[in-house]
């Protein structure tokens, strides 16, 4: 088998996470035709932020000529006023105005975007969850389920978390800026215009920079705060040796160590952040400090007027406002630039079994199935079945037994195609399934496993999971020949009884019968049974035998066993060694050869594992 494309996000380290490369993916998504229905809310949301950013610039410059209309009255001979009253009240009204609507646009433009927002968050995620159900067996087989889902989980977060932040933030900070620069140039001078962008950008590098260098401290900070707690808690669980070595004094010591190392880390955190908040302070008082000065004089030289300051002082406040928030959320930032790049290394993931090009769908026409020298080994192993060569008619019921990973189930699962052999080939009425679709193969299959795992749902969802498109009566008919009805029918909530987290609240013969129901339902002209019955009594095996009989009529049948006697009246008994079929033969032809089958049988009988009277019925075809 080949090795995935790309290095798995849940085995490598944690990907850089530039927020350049985010934002790239963030258009890509947005870009996507997907996305497309909603491109005129995009396009209405940016241009009803251009409109508040318009607002809020020009907000100051109205509240500047306020002031400097009733500085001007002062200044005549005849005293202000009142229509120099009114003219200045109706600037000032007109600051209010201009203000309520620079911060109630933003939240029309946030009820406008926010279904583009989860629709941005969503799209991912079910890309990512269907691409992983896309990945060969081997990937959730190696991998912590709860990882996968969460790694998926905080990849679409990120998508929402990032997508509000430049919209919302970053983007708007930007026309902010530049709308206050271009309107500091025109209106008071350009020397305004090269201060604003100074302390604007001065501001951002500098938050940039130590917050680099906060993460570092943050980090080792963490790193001391789990080895507090990891100490207390090792301390704790193994008191009693503690007390029986006499160490109480030295594991205090222990813990007190942990703790100078994370009260020393606390520290240069804290400090680090006051650092950060000086700097930011001193950036923003410096550009103020800047502007006012500049002003006065430009006053007293007859350049400006009172109120001009007052709107330069206002501008460079509503500039500085968005950028608070730069030194606190450049974490978040980080980290979801990180999980958005695991979710794609995701996606890049290649399932190490996928359909060939041009590939057909399976046409099967009576269910001979053949295995022409076809070889496999799992990871880790030499072999795992060699040179198997099998041929299978249509409608006969065959067994595959032998001991322990002697190749038994991969057989069975190189059938699905979950791996493809090393060598050989693998054939259904003459097509080799390594041409045909994956879909079409698995769904010409039926399969009850050893142990029946059942989804948290209800009986009659679980059974209709073979064919969903099922109607009632066939869903009735597949209970009843599954041996369930009498089961179904003492529930008070019938087939819509919930049978639990991986059908807990069923026992494991009734587990077995549903698997049964739901392969009967499917109707597949191949049936595959692995050890269907091999974890239960002898009773239950009884039941669950009489059901899988009526479910194996008609159709071919391929059925590994441990429990011997389950297959003893087989068509035909592959008994498998070490990867290789040992014997091969009726039940009657094995016992009398004297060989493994033999040994087996024997050991069985001995151990009472063998009951005659649960003996598979004679299939028909």
């Amino acid at each position: 088998m080949s090795p995935p494309a790309q290095t798995d996000p849940l085995d490598g380290p944690a990907p850089e996470g530039r927020l350049s490369e985010a934002v790239r993916r963030l258009f890509v998504i947005l870009a996507g035709p997907d996305m497309a229905r909603w491109r005129w809310r995009m396009g209405l949301a940016f241009l009803i932020t251009l409109i508040a950013k318009g607002f809020s610039g020009a907000a100051p410059v109205a509240f500047g000529e306020g002031i400097n209309t009733l500085t001007n009255a002062l200044g005549e001979d005849g005293g202000p006023g009142a229509g120099a009253f009114a003219a200045a009240a109706a600037l000032i009204i007109a600051y209010g105005a201009l203000r309520f609507a620079a911060t109630g646009a933003p939240q029309l433009r946030d009820a406008l975007f926010s279904p583009v927002s989860h629709d941005a968050q969503r799209l991912p995620a079910v890309q990512g969850f269907a691409h992983v159900q896309a990945l060969s067996l081997t990937y959730p087989q190696t991998k912590r389920t709860g990882a996968v889902n969460r790694l998926i989980d905080r990849g679409a977060n990120s998508v929402y978390f990032l997508l509000r932040f430049l919209v919302f933030n970053i983007l708007p900070a930007i026309v902010e800026l530049a709308l206050a620069a271009s309107v500091a140039a025109i209106l008071y001078g350009w020397e305004f215009s090269v201060i604003i962008v100074t302390a604007v950008v001065g501001y951002a590098l500098v938050t940039y920079q130590m917050t680099q260098w906060r993460v570092k401290i943050r980090r080792q900070m963490n790193e001391a705060d789990t080895e507090v707690n990891a100490r207390a808690v090792d301390t704790l669980t193994n008191f009693e040796t503690v007390k029986a070595f006499a160490a109480e004094a030295r594991e205090a010591d222990r813990f007190d160590d942990a703790k100078q190392r994370y009260a020393s880390a606390a520290v240069k955190s804290e400090q680090s952040l006051a650092a950060l908040n000086a700097a930011q302070a001193a950036i923003m008082n410096g550009g103020l400090l800047a502007v006012a000065l500049l002003g006065a004089w430009m006053t007293l030289q007859g350049r400006l007027q009172v109120g001009d300051i007052a709107a330069l002082t206002l501008m460079l406040m509503q500039v500085y406002q968005p950028l608070n928030i730069l030194g606190g959320a450049y974490r978040e930032i980080k980290q979801a630039s990180v999980d958005l790049e695991r979710l794609f290394q995701v996606l890049r993931l290649k399932p190490e079994v996928a359909d060939q090009p041009g590939a057909s769908a399976l046409k099967v026409t009576g269910g001979a199935v053949r295995f022409t020298n076809v070889s496999f080994a799992h990871d880790g192993r030499d072999r795992s079945v060699d040179n198997i060569d099998l041929d299978i008619p249509a409608g006969a019921f065959v067994g595959f037994a032998g001991p322990s990973g002697a190749g038994k189930s991969t057989l069975l699962r190189l059938l699905f195609r979950f791996y493809d052999p090393s060598t050989g080939r693998i054939e259904i009425d003459g097509q080799d399934i390594a041409g045909v679709t994956q879909s079409s193969l698995r769904g010409q299959l039926g399969l009850v496993p050893q142990d029946v795992v059942l989804f948290n749902s209800t009986l009659r969802e679980n059974i209709l999971y073979g064919r969903p498109d099922a109607d009632e009566a066939a869903l009735h008919d597949a209970v009843a020949r599954a041996r369930l009805k009498d089961f179904i029918d003492s529930l008070p909530l019938g087939l819509d009884t919930r049978v639990g987290e991986r059908g807990l609240k069923l026992s494991g013969g009734e587990k077995q019968r549903v698997g049964v129901a739901r392969a009967i339902l499917k109707d597949p002209p191949i049936l595959i049974l692995d050890e269907a019955t091999s974890a239960l009594d002898s009773r239950t095996e009884g039941e669950v035998q009489a059901a899988i009989a009526e479910a194996a009529r008609g159709r071919t049948t391929l059925a590994v066993a441990h429990r011997l006697s389950t297959i003893a009246r087989a068509d035909r008994l592959f008994i498998l060694d070490a990867g290789r079929i040992a014997e091969t033969g009726t039940h009657a032809e094995l016992l009398a050869r004297g060989g493994l089958y033999a040994t087996m049988w024997a050991a069985q009988i001995e151990a009472g594992e063998v009951e005659p009277e649960v003996l598979t019925p004679a299939p028909t075809g």
